[in-house]
């Protein structure tokens, strides 16, 4: 593959968008029924413990990027042994993560109600941290051969049976929310429609790989070693954002109340969903630059890259306007003016949005070219700084205090990790090229960004 020219990557971006939009405009249905039905402090409640799930995920330790990685070469060269290996290997580590992500998510169960704090509501927030458990632990049974499918750029073929899922999943609990307005039940048909998509995954790659159900040879040693190498450095990318993305929930919670969190996660969603939609759509192109950075052409590399980076930045800036302007009418449209947060708290919010989806066309090409032990020790400084920020923030300058502490945590990588590890290893371009290239997108923003704030509070 010369260039990424064939229809492969469009198609997997394309089914990413589609099924990110799908998922926003359900989300976004299902968010107003769950805010009707059941109030703010069970909002409250799903997106801490939600936030408190991502955080386990650092149980995976990156081992699924690690061997995806190395599924890249034997994919193109049609190795059937080694991806059997590969995915016998996977599906071994999946039933030590499963066990990890229970265990470590009960002992966290005696400290909840310390943890939430005192609730008007009458909840058993024991029962449903739970389930929460139970869900991320149904999301890894079968899992594992989603890996295949993705390394093969099928990504697509994901995509679509995701789509079913979400619509599927949100009928369900739409209508249970308006029947029975029972988190439980909300909760249970979550679980039982993750499997199901996990074995409709499992069953597909079994038609399609039909070689995976033969007897697989030992991993060979010099790529577990790689793998070991690769997913000790993602432990480290995993724990720092176990703290990035995890503590801000924490942090508000404890300083500013469980219903803060609440009013926070209606604007959170907005901007997941936005940053899903296109940073996934973008995502898409990493098994394609995968195997396009096989070759090693630098020059091609970076032509690739640019065009990438630029249509990063004009989706994040026209977005980015789009949430500041539209983000207050719309939750008050969607779910009331009782739910709104102040503009000078969208508006930073609106700057970490933009950093963060910037942040994907160098994701891209790091994920592609297996970039994790290198930078490991950058996402622990990045975390050290996030939560030390956001706590003394917080108390100064209240919620957007929070905020301003992930934008400073996140100059880290723009100023150290991503110049070192990705733009002059993989395009042999120099740091001062860099930091004129990352200026000049980053004062464009300021410029447009800034005086429409100003119009906004005048």
């Amino acid at each position: 593959m010369k260039r990424l020219k064939n229809k492969t990557p469009l198609k997997n971006s394309l089914t990413a968008l589609i099924a990110n939009g799908v998922a926003i405009l359900l989300g976004f249905i299902a968010q107003r029924v769950f805010a009707n039905a059941l109030g703010p402090e069970y909002l409250g409640i799903n997106g801490f413990f939600s936030n408190i799930i991502s955080m386990l995920s650092v149980a995976e330790l990156g081992i699924g990027s690690a061997i995806i990685y190395n599924l890249y070469r034997p994919m193109k060269l049609g190795d059937k042994e080694l991806i059997k290996s590969l995915a016998g290997f996977y599906k071994k580590a999946y039933r030590v993560i499963m066990l990890a992500i229970s265990g470590i998510g009960l002992a966290i169960l005696p400290s909840l109600g310390l943890i939430v704090g005192d609730l008007t509501i009458d909840t058993n927030i024991y029962l449903i941290f739970s389930l929460f458990i139970i869900d991320s632990v149904a999301s890894y049974l079968l899992a594992y051969r989603r890996s295949i499918l993705y390394a093969d750029r099928k990504n697509y073929l994901i995509s679509l049976v995701h789509i079913g899922y979400l619509v599927v999943l949100n009928a369900l609990q739409i209508l249970l929310l308006i029947l029975t307005q029972n988190f439980y039940l909300y909760l249970i048909v979550r679980i039982l429609l993750r499997l199901v998509e996990n074995y409709v995954l499992y069953q597909m790659t079994a038609k399609r790989y039909p070689y995976l159900k033969e007897q697989a040879k030992e991993l060979p040693k010099k790529i577990k070693k790689d793998i070991f190498i690769k997913t000790k450095g993602l432990l480290f990318h995993k724990i720092g954002s176990f703290v990035i993305l995890g503590t801000d929930n924490l942090v508000i919670s404890c300083f500013l109340g469980i219903t803060t969190v609440g009013f926070y996660s209606n604007y959170a969603m907005i901007i997941v969903a936005l940053n899903t939609v296109f940073s996934q759509a973008i995502f898409a192109l990493i098994p394609s630059v995968g195997h396009l950075l096989v070759e090693k052409d630098q020059p091609r590399n970076f032509a690739t890259f640019r065009k990438v980076r630029q249509t990063t930045f004009l989706v994040a800036l026209l977005t980015s306007v789009g949430l500041l302007v539209l983000a207050t009418p719309f939750v008050k449209l969607w779910l009331g003016e009782s739910y709104l947060l102040p503009l000078i708290t969208l508006f930073i919010l609106t700057i970490n949005y933009f950093q963060q989806l910037m942040r994907a066309s160098f994701v891209t090409f790091k994920e592609a070219a297996g970039i994790y032990h290198e930078d490991r020790f950058a996402p622990l400084v990045e975390s050290a700084v996030n939560i030390v920020a956001s706590i003394v923030l917080v108390q100064w300058l209240g919620l957007p205090g929070v905020f301003i502490g992930t934008i400073l945590s996140s100059l880290v990588l723009w100023c150290f990790s991503y110049p070192k590890f990705v733009y002059k290893p993989l395009f042999g371009r120099s740091y001062r090229q860099y930091a004129l290239e990352i200026g000049a997108y980053f004062a464009i923003f300021a410029a447009i960004i800034t005086p429409i704030y100003l119009l906004l509070t005048a």
